[in-house]
């Protein structure tokens, strides 16, 4: 069996030191060293943080916090030499240059004076980037350790920086420039779905038609001090009422989406079938987005709202609803892991064998437009890791994409675990009708529907411009 080994860190009592005695570390700033520190100090000065602030100060672009670089002298001071034991009495900093991202920094500790009555140790302290030019410097005071010690290095816990307000920003910069699109909102008649829609509006996602109670939405409104001059209501009796009246007008091209009020999902999902111009001859299903903290890049997930138990050829039209989506979305050759509880296919497990079928048919032309793999195993999706240690070669495995689930109950499980404990961020949209349909839950917070809004209105633009 092979050894455990466990990096150790050892100090320099004073008996040890002698003047001229150096140290040094190297450390390259990343951006996420100056976001952690600024999350740590609260520090959130715009010349670290606004690259367009930063770029019209003296220093012409983003640059670290002064005191990070003071922190690197003292890691190297608590660490290194003298190490553990070390008790700091005075620092002297001054700053000579700015640290940009991608400088790599040299820092050095010499011992200029020792007080062997007090044990005390002064030392010069310097950092210089990776051209040589001096970046910091000035003189450090301590009361060097006088006991040797040797201990396992402490393993501190790894920090993910996740800002869900900027991977909104991000999500809405796709729309930039084009135009708001008519959207009908069903029965908004609570607050959330009332507010996030007329939010929607604001930024220029959505030109909002409320369809539902009047007397009830303007009461509600009233309540929750929400302006509603200059929107549209189209007056009807109740949930039913405005579902049927948003699929008419969808089919009857007054709007370009529709957007789930405080209805139930199946009221409106009705009133679209019901509607012979809505249909396109694909199975509706509904696509999530996340943005996982933990993951390199947004995951779709189909079909977790829809599709209680999809059979084979459902399955079809799920894939490539999201495929297409996908596409929408920027991702030329999306990669598509069709989830089972193996990778294997097992004639046991009736969804290994859908997801070998659906592969085989992607390789005839069937699905189009995706790289699929399938089975694979949640793990294998979307773990390089996990991928390594099981030996598995596909070019979708461990980057995966788009996750298709083998039933709404597998999907709804995962998507609501990646919200409440990877605390990802979401939105969604159901497809295969001739307009996008953002089906928000009530538990959706205003972002959340902003997001879906955006959502519906890319794919309301891809189908006015291709005619579809």
């Amino acid at each position: 069996m092979t050894p455990i080994t466990t990096e150790m860190i050892e100090n320099v009592t004073f008996d040890e030191m002698q003047l001229g005695q150096s140290a040094k570390m190297l450390r390259t700033l990343t951006n996420a060293d100056i976001q952690a520190f600024a999350a740590v100090s609260g520090d959130t000065n715009p010349a670290h943080l606004d690259a367009e602030y930063a770029d019209h100060t003296l220093f012409h672009g983003v640059i670290a916090h002064g005191m990070w670089g003071g922190a690197l002298i003292s890691a190297l001071l608590g660490t290194v030499y003298p190490g553990p034991g070390t008790i700091y009495l005075e620092q002297n900093l001054h700053f000579s240059r700015p640290i940009r991202i991608g400088d790599t920094l040299e820092v050095t500790v010499t011992v200029v004076a020792l007080d062997p009555e007090k044990k005390r140790v002064e030392l010069d302290c310097e950092v210089k980037n990776q051209k040589g030019e001096r970046v910091l410097f000035g003189t450090a005071k301590v009361m060097a350790p006088t006991q040797k010690v040797r201990r396992p290095k402490a393993h501190i816990p790894l920090i993910q920086l996740f800002d869900p307000q900027a991977r909104l920003q991000d999500l809405l910069d796709m729309g930039k420039g084009m135009p708001a699109v008519p959207c009908a909102i069903v029965h908004p008649c609570d607050a959330e779905s009332l507010r996030g829609a007329l939010q929607a509006a604001q930024h220029g996602l959505i030109d909002p038609i409320l369809v539902g109670p009047e007397a009830r939405i303007r009461a509600l409104a009233e309540t929750e001090g929400i302006d509603l001059k200059g929107i549209t209501i189209r007056g009807v009796e109740h949930s039913h009422a405005a579902a049927d009246l948003a699929a008419q007008m969808a089919a009857d091209h007054q709007v370009e989406a529709l957007m789930k009020g405080s209805l139930h999902t199946d009221e409106l999902i009705h009133a679209v079938l019901a509607q012979p111009l809505l249909r396109t001859g694909r199975r509706l299903s509904h696509v999530f987005r996340f943005d996982v903290p933990t993951y390199s890049k947004p995951l779709l997930l189909t079909d977790a709202a829809l599709n209680i138990t999809p059979s084979l050829s459902e399955k079809v039209d799920i894939v490539q609803n999201a495929i297409d989506f996908a596409h929408i979305m920027g991702i030329e050759l999306p990669k598509v892991a069709i989830l089972a509880a193996v990778e294997t296919v097992s004639a046991n497990m009736p969804s290994t064998l859908d997801a070998a079928a659906l592969c085989k048919m992607a390789q005839r032309d069937q699905i189009k437009g995706g790289l699929l793999d399938g089975p694979l195993a949640f793990d294998n999706a979307i773990s390089p890791e996990s991928v390594r240690i099981k030996h598995i070669h596909s070019q979708v495995a461990g980057d995966a994409d788009i996750l298709v689930v083998p039933d709404l109950e597998s999907g709804n499980m995962l998507g609501k675990l990646l919200e409440y404990l990877a605390g990802a961020t979401t939105s969604g949209l159901v497809l295969g009708a001739r307009v996008p349909i953002a089906l928000t839950s009530r538990a959706d917070t205003v972002n959340a529907r902003i997001a879906s809004a955006l959502l519906a209105k890319l794919v309301a633009i891809h189908r006015r411009q291709s005619k579809i």
